[in-house]
């Protein structure tokens, strides 16, 4: 069985890679956390992840960002355990938007 992963990344490298082509930010935070402060991107919350991940289709990359981390570790790996989503390249935020109010 092939083990998928995702990648950890730095708030810098989301703005570098969030301009490629077919690349989405998907911030699962809630959405009153989105309104107050986001980055841009997809607002699909963790436990709407799985009900709404025909929205993410399109893309060949993801990069699951929330506040510290702790979200998007496990959006990023309930992505992954999903098939149509393991060929993909799923991106983390390490550490969290806490990065961009620093």
């Amino acid at each position: 069985m092939i083990t998928c992963s995702y990648i950890d990344i730095t708030l810098p490298e989301v703005e570098a890679l969030r301009q490629q082509p077919s690349t989405a930010v998907v911030d699962v935070r809630d959405e009153w956390e989105f309104e107050e402060f986001n980055i841009g991107g997809l607002n699909i919350p963790l436990p709407d992840i799985r009900a709404r991940k025909a929205e993410l289709l399109p893309y060949n990359s993801l990069i699951v960002i929330c506040t510290n981390g702790v979200r998007s570790r496990v959006a990023a790996k309930d992505l992954l355990r999903q098939p149509e989503f393991q060929h993909k390249t799923i991106y983390h935020l390490h550490g969290g938007l806490i990065e961009a109010v620093d």
